[in-house]
Order: structure tokens, then C-alpha cells, then sequence
């Protein structure tokens, strides 16, 4: 459909799933909200495929998500589940109702203070009870940037956030939450702790009706669907969810791109053993489920391992994370998925999901692997094939697919995106005449330097590459992970640091076929082939059967020898 959206529609299962959604929204409503004087030109990324347009009752125009949030009883703190932009459809079923009314109120979450004044910032609550937004530009985002003094917003302190609700800081459709009431967030009793019970979520018929329902207005409003992205938690029992919800999608819009983002949290203790076979168990047979079902799979993580040997987390020379915190870790993973999603979200000239997965998947390679330098090591001195130049011939970015080390493995097919450098440094700016240090400042436009880079790096790959000047958003409130030597915009600085807030970062990203995942899929294999299944009986019973194990570890094995180089044969 030329000249209109390919839309997409998210699908974000799980409490990780929600943190790491939570910063990807955050950070799609921070590009919706560019200052007129930004020097990036607009309109490189599309927000119509992520987002819809709307109007409340009362005529107002609106812009949300497109998305279906599946999350357990408990998790929304002081959220309201319908969300704030429309009327509270309960409140007029109770005036409707003329008999005697009973009302039971559970006890309110406190509201969190950034959530107060987020709202107050955006709009009012009338005497009505509806809540009226302040006026949207274009229907897009939030008022614009103007030069009236405001008050400085409160920011979220990491003590105050205990659920990813508690620093969304966009508006949700109220066909946007779907709560599963009969399993817990807190505590220890009633948690969707297993594969089984995920999947037997969506066979009741409450929760698949629900779904469905959910997926028809949206997908029924859309002119041009390309598909659609699932962020699912995968240690837990919405691997389950996760794999059922994949098939589902199959089945009723066959032929549409399916884009799986399995996601682990940081790394474990060796003290919860029974987590940790429970993530074990979980993890391989949410992959082997979801690439059965997904045009693409991709596991995310900032630990070194998908098995029961623990490895330290991954580290970045100019980030400072702790890897125990879901709200650092989200914001890490969602920056590395708000860059490697890019190809289906351009404006000019798009590749679409069936089109990215089909150049990454050929010959059953379902699952990819990712990889993120967070911030690019930019600098105001130098060029980009300078830059490129220093980083030699190791993996240029971190990864974050938890396969361990890629160092000596071989990559099949990679799709590379690079934004947030400005034009001026694409190319190299040596004055004439002076002997060229590489064939890299030989090239014409940084769109031929990155694509010989990777050329050089990987001769015999399919490489697809994507150059931007759009950077990605990391305004509050993301959380200040920088290092002090980097100035407003990204850059290493060469002087002295400013102390200057960072608001906007250049990102290198990239999807891989990678061989690492042989060794990664295989050693997840064996740690499964060594479980005595008989102590672990309460994961069975939550609906997987012997066979199921059995198949699984067979397809896990035969998943893992798609992405056999010749050296590891010569090895086995």
C-alpha cells in the first residue's frame, strides 16, 4: 500500500515483558515530542505503525499504542486498568443500575508522585469524572515544547519503583490491558510459575475470547497490517502464554510477520534452585514453541548464559547498570529493541517483518541473536570510519542474547542499523591529497561506509544495513546509566565532563544468525537431557507430559544443528 503505514501490533506478556515495554513507549512518545529546533530532520521513523488515532467520548482526538498487555493481579499499582483517557464504563453501568448497590473497594495503590505529575502536566480531571486531555498537536504526542517556565517535573526514584507501571508515562486504550486474575504478582502463592499453565491461560475460554475480541478491533482498524511483535517474558509461566498467543496469531492471520522477543531478566542466584530449573524448563520450551510459531525469535537478556551455569552479566564502557534491577536492565533492552526494530518502522522505503525474518530464518534458522553498543562511541573529533577503524576486527557490538562469547563463532545473515550520528561525521573529512587510512575514507556517503564495514568484518554474509540521523530518546524517565564523559547529545567528550544531563544517544544494532546459538541451544539441551524429572513433578502438573519434555529436547537439538558452521562439525 503505497504511501500509508504498515502498521504493527504489540503483544506484551509478562512483568519483565511490562518493564521493558514500559521504556520502549517511554521512548516512542520521547521522539513523538521533538523541539522544533532539533537538528535530526522528522519523519525518518513512522510512529503511525506503532501507534493508533482515537476519540473519547467527548470528540477529543487521541494517540495510543496499538497494543495488548497481558499481565497478573497486582501488577498495575495505582494503574487503572481501563486507562485514563476514556469513561469509566463500570462508573456507567452503576448509575444505570436503579436497585439497591453494594460497593466493595480493594485498597488503593498510592499513587506514584511522577505519575501525579505526569498527569497534571497533561491534562485535568472534570467534575464529571472524565479525564480531558490538553490539546494534541496533529493528534500526535504530547503540547509541544514552548519557552513558558514550568515546574521541574518530579522524577521517579529507583526505591519508588516497584512494577513497570510505576514509570509509564504514556496514556493506554482501554482495550489495551488484559489482567489475569487468577494468578498473583506478589507473594509466593499463586504465580504462573510454569510453561503449562501459561498455555492453559488461553484455553479457557474467558481469557481466549478476551484476546480475540482484543485482536479483532484492532487488527479490523488497520488498512495495512504487516504483523505483529510479541515482547514475552520467557523464564516464567508466559512462555506459555507466549507460545499459545504465537499460534493463535498463525492460525487467524496466516501470512502476516510474527516477531517473537523472548525476555530473561538479569542474572540469577544459584540459591533458588528450584527458579532456576523452573527458568530452565521454561526457556527451552518457550523457544522451541515460539519459533514453531514466530517468523523470527529472539531471545533478550543482559546475562551471559540461557542455562543452569550462571555467567556474569554483559558490560557496556560507557553504561553503569545494576544488573538486579528490572528498571535498568528494561531500559538497556528496550534502547537495543527501539534500534533493532527500525527496518520495519522507516517511513521511506521500509523492509517489512515477513521480509526481515525471511533474509534472517532461511534454512529453519528461526532464532537470531542480538547485539547493541549503547551508546556508539561517538566523537565530536572524528568520523565515523575513524570510529569504525578503532573498533578492529572484534564484534562491534555487546551481546544480548545471552549465547555467551561470540568471539570465534561465524554469523549466517545480520541486518544492521546505526543511528544518531550527524551527517557531517558519515564520511571522512581529510583534506585532499592525504594518504587515506582505510578504504572506509575512500567512501561517498556513510550509508557505503557502514556497509563495506560490515563487508570487511564478514565477507561471505548477508548483510542488510541501515544508516540514521534520528537518535534514540533517553529522557527521564530513563534512568541515568551514562557515563559523565558523554555530553547532552551522546558524544565522548574530549575535554572535561559538562555534567550535562544526557537526553539522546547514537545506537549500533544488530540482528544475527549466528553460529554462537549452536552452542548456546545445544548446552540448554544438555542441561534439560541431565533434569531428574521426578523431583520436579509440580511442573508437570501444571499440564506438560514426559512426551512433550522428550520432543522438545529433540527439537531443541535439531534447532541447535541449523546453526552448525564447518568448524564445529570438525569439533563434534
Amino acid at each position: 500500500m503505497a504511501g500509508g503505514a504498515r502498521e504493527v501490533l504489540t503483544l506484551q506478556l509478562g512483568h519483565f515483558a511490562g518493564f521493558v515495554g514500559a521504556h520502549w513507549w517511554n521512548q516512542q512518545d520521547a521522539a513523538l515530542c521533538r523541539p522544533t529546533d532539533a537538528k535530526e530532520p522528522p519523519g525518518e521513523l513512522c510512529p503511525d505503525v506503532l501507534y493508533r488515532t482515537g476519540r473519547t467520548l467527548h470528540g477529543q482526538e487521541t494517540y495510543t499504542p496499538r497494543l495488548i498487555l497481558m499481565d497478573l493481579k497486582g501488577s498495575l499499582s495505582s494503574l487503572k486498568q481501563e486507562g485514563g483517557l476514556y469513561r469509566d464504563k463500570q462508573l456507567d453501568a452503576a448509575i444505570a443500575w436503579q436497585g439497591k448497590l453494594t460497593t466493595h473497594k480493594e485498597e488503593l495503590y498510592p499513587k506514584n508522585p511522577y505519575l501525579q505529575d505526569l498527569l497534571s502536566a497533561e491534562g485535568v480531571l472534570s467534575s464529571d469524572g472524565t479525564w480531558r486531555v490538553k490539546s494534541i498537536p496533529n493528534g500526535k504526542g504530547l503540547p509541544p515544547f514552548t519557552n513558558a517556565i514550568t515546574p521541574k517535573p518530579v522524577m521517579p526514584t529507583e526505591g519508588s519503583i516497584r512494577v513497570w507501571s510505576d514509570f509509564l508515562r504514556v496514556h493506554l486504550h482501554p482495550r489495551s490491558i488484559c489482567m489475569i486474575h487468577k494468578y498473583n504478582h506478589d507473594g509466593e502463592a499463586g504465580r504462573l510459575e510454569a510453561f503449562g499453565q501459561g498455555e492453559s491461560i488461553l484455553k479457557e475460554p474467558k481469557y481466549l475470547e478476551e484476546l480475540e475480541d482484543r485482536l479483532h478491533f484492532y487488527v479490523e482498524e488497520c488498512d495495512y497490517l504487516q504483523g505483529f511483535q510479541i515482547l514475552c517474558d520467557l523464564h516464567d509461566g508466559f512462555s506459555g502464554l507466549g507460545a499459545k498467543a504465537a499460534e493463535l496469531l498463525q492460525d487467524e492471520y496466516s501470512g502476516r510477520g510474527i516477531i517473537t522477543w523472548g525476555l530473561l531478566p538479569g542474572p540469577y542466584r544459584l540459591g533458588e534452585l528450584q527458579k532456576n530449573i523452573y527458568r530452565l524448563l521454561n526457556t527451552a520450551f518457550g523457544l522451541v514453541h515460539l519459533s514453531a510459531h514466530s517468523s523470527l525469535v529472539c531471545p533478550l537478556s543482559l546475562g551471559g548464559s540461557l542455562g543452569l551455569r550462571p555467567e556474569p552479566p554483559v558490560s557496556f564502557p560507557l553504561l553503569q547498570y545494576d544488573a538486579t534491577l528490572p528498571f535498568h536492565c528494561g531500559a538497556i533492552l528496550a534502547t537495543a529493541l527501539d534500534t533493532v526494530t527500525v527496518p520495519y518502522r522507516l517511513r521511506s522505503s521500509p523492509v517489512s517483518m515477513v521480509h526481515l525474518a525471511d533474509m534472517l530464518n532461511f534454512s529453519g534458522k528461526k532464532v537470531v541473536t542480538a547485539g547493541a553498543t549503547i551508546p556508539f562511541p561517538s566523537v565530536p573529533s572524528q568520523s565515523l570510519p575513524d570510529t569504525l577503524m578503532q573498533l578492529g576486527e572484534a564484534t562491534p557490538w555487546t551481546p544480548l542474547s545471552a549465547c555467551g562469547d561470540p568471539s570465534g563463532t561465524c554469523c549466517f545473515a545480520q541486518s544492521v542499523v546505526l543511528r544518531g550520528l550527524d551527517r557531517a561525521h558519515h564520511t571522512s573529512q581529510l583534506a585532499p591529497g592525504t594518504p587515506l587510512p582505510s578504504p572506509l575514507h575512500a567512501c561517498a556517503t556513510g550509508e557505503e561506509v557502514l556497509a563495506q564495514y560490515l563487508q570487511q568484518q564478514q565477507p561471505r554474509v548477508r548483510s542488510s544495513s541501515h544508516l540514521l540521523l534520528t537518535p534514540c530518546k533517553v529522557v527521564p524517565p530513563y534512568p541515568s546509566l551514562f557515563s559523565s564523559s558523554l555530553s547532552q547529545h551522546g558524544s565522548v567528550l574530549d575535554g572535561l565532563p559538562t555534567g550535562t544531563a544526557v537526553e539522546s544517544i547514537p545506537v549500533l544494532g544488530a540482528l544475527c544468525s549466528s553460529s554462537s546459538l549452536n552452542r548456546a541451544l545445544g548446552d540448554l539441551a544438555k542441561d534439560l537431557s541431565k533434569l531428574d524429572l521426578r523431583r520436579w513433578a509440580s511442573f508437570m502438573d501444571a499440564g506438560v507430559e514426559q512426551d512433550d519434555l522428550e520432543e522438545t529436547l529433540q527439537d531443541l537439538r535439531s534447532l541447535a544443528q541449523c546453526y552448525e558452521s564447518g568448524d564445529d562439525r570438525l569439533v563434534d
